[in-house]
């Protein structure tokens, strides 16, 4: 019989999978990960470790608890400041994701005996020569963009069971099964903190600094807080002299001399743009590729040309688009919906 330990946040979707498992014959544990003080203002971690240890004696199944705290700051958070004051934007659940979720907590299963994790992510994995990763069959709730960081060595022992299920198919699961979180609200904000006001979450180690704020023409034109407060695409937070009437965007970042560029709609609109740090699930990628890739979760999959040098690559859109942020993901899927990789925005 295959031991599964159960990543449970807490929530109705990892709640969902541990049923689905057992009911399936294996062997489950269902785990829960403190990654945050819970004492923090937004944290609901308290309340969702108590959810987690209900579903299980619920459901008669071990419990078990890990710490994570420490490698979460030195992991995650570090880098998170680190990013933004550096003028970038970054995607802090993608890095959660490699690190702690499907790095430590793996390992840790793993090394304790279990065959496999499972997690409530709406993704789903398809193994034919080798593990694959595809987007699920609810495309709103969809979350490979948030795993690309995962390799096929590491899919061989993961599992995802929600990939073939509607999110209102899983609510309804655990209703009719009685759990006692089903109609529990989702979730919401940054991985393990939950939700924050991400001025106030910089402020804590990020000093304001004001700036300039220029336009497309390098004209003075207002002032700002701070680089590290603002990212692409962002409307509101700047202080403009003399306003023209038209929606005014940041476009640019200048860390070094402390500048936010600002401009249009059609002026924050980009058709290309360079990508490092790339990763592949599985085989890697060469050359020129006609691909689909993403910029932002659920956000639309464009018609690109991909040009790959290494682990860098030149993205050539089809179309332009609004509000491509250096520091976030490119994510990079097949017309069938394989999730092929990914890399950080330069």
């Amino acid at each position: 019989m295959k031991k599964i330990a159960v990543g449970l946040s807490g929530g109705v979707d990892s709640s969902v999978v541990l049923l689905l498992l057992k009911e399936q014959g294996y062997q489950v544990t269902g785990v829960h990960m403190q990654c945050w003080d819970y004492n923090e203002e937004g944290c609901s971690g308290e309340q969702d470790k108590a959810d987690a240890v209900s579903i299980c004696a619920q459901l008669g199944v071990p419990f078990k608890f890990l710490d994570f705290q420490k490698e979460y700051q030195d992991k995650v958070i570090q880098n998170f400041y680190d990013e933004y004051s550096a003028g970038r934007t970054p995607n802090p659940d993608v890095l959660c994701n490699k690190e702690i979720k499907f790095g430590m907590f793996l390992e840790w299963a793993l090394k304790n005996g279990f065959d496999s994790i499972a997690t409530g992510h709406y993704a789903k994995v398809e193994t034919t020569d080798v593990p694959r990763l595809f987007i699920p069959k609810d495309r709103s709730k969809d979350q490979t963009y948030f795993l690309y960081r995962i390799n096929s060595s590491q899919l061989s022992n993961i599992m995802f069971p929600l990939g073939d299920l509607l999110k209102d198919e899983v609510k309804e699961i655990a209703f009719q099964n009685n759990l006692k979180n089903f109609n529990k609200p989702e979730s919401m904000g940054i991985c393990f903190i939950g939700k924050v006001n991400v001025r106030d979450f910089l402020k804590r180690r990020i000093d304001e600094k004001p700036g300039n704020v220029l336009n497309f023409k390098s004209e003075v034109i207002g002032k700002h807080r701070g680089v590290p407060f603002y990212t692409i695409g962002q409307r509101h937070g700047f202080e403009i002299f003399k306003y023209t009437g038209t929606p005014l965007y940041v476009i640019s970042k200048n860390a070094g001399t402390n500048e936010l560029v600002v401009g249009t709609d059609e002026e924050a609109k980009r058709n290309s743009f360079d990508v490092s740090e790339i990763t592949f699930i599985t085989e890697q990628l060469e050359g020129k590729n006609e691909l689909n890739v993403r910029i932002r979760h659920l956000g639309e999959l464009h018609k690109a040309k991909v040009t790959f040098d290494n682990l860098a690559a030149k993205v050539q859109l089809k179309d332009f688009v609004f509000g491509i942020a250096p520091g976030q993901s490119c994510v990079f899927y097949s017309d069938n919906n394989q999730v092929l990789g990914g890399g950080i925005i330069n």
